[in-house]
């Protein structure tokens, strides 16, 4: 499942704290345009509903990304608030579990 989202919300917390674990904004924003498993991650909402996804950046890697949806107007935003690439056994797991 895809959220249908009008953009992703940066800002200096959110950006250095993805790219603390080596990934780029843009291979974030990449993963969102293509193939996405999305899920609750009701253990770490609070006082916002967050979910998790995983996805592929454009050079194929498996991205886990989790976020929270935050409406502006009449448009939602994805707001990455962590990513990093999967392990080499959450890769197997997924693909195990999505074949």
């Amino acid at each position: 499942m895809r959220p249908r989202i009008g953009g992703f919300d940066w800002d200096d917390g959110n950006r250095l704290k993805c790219q603390k674990h080596g990934v780029t904004p843009e291979e974030i924003e990449a993963a969102f345009e293509g193939e996405l498993y999305v899920a609750p991650d009701p253990k770490h909402s609070g006082s916002e509903q967050r979910s998790i996804a995983v996805g592929r950046t454009k050079a194929g890697r498996h991205l886990f990304v989790a976020f929270a949806l935050r409406q502006r107007g009449n448009e939602i935003f994805a707001r990455p608030i962590s990513a990093r690439y999967m392990h080499k056994k959450e890769i197997e797991a997924y693909e195990k579990k999505s074949s």
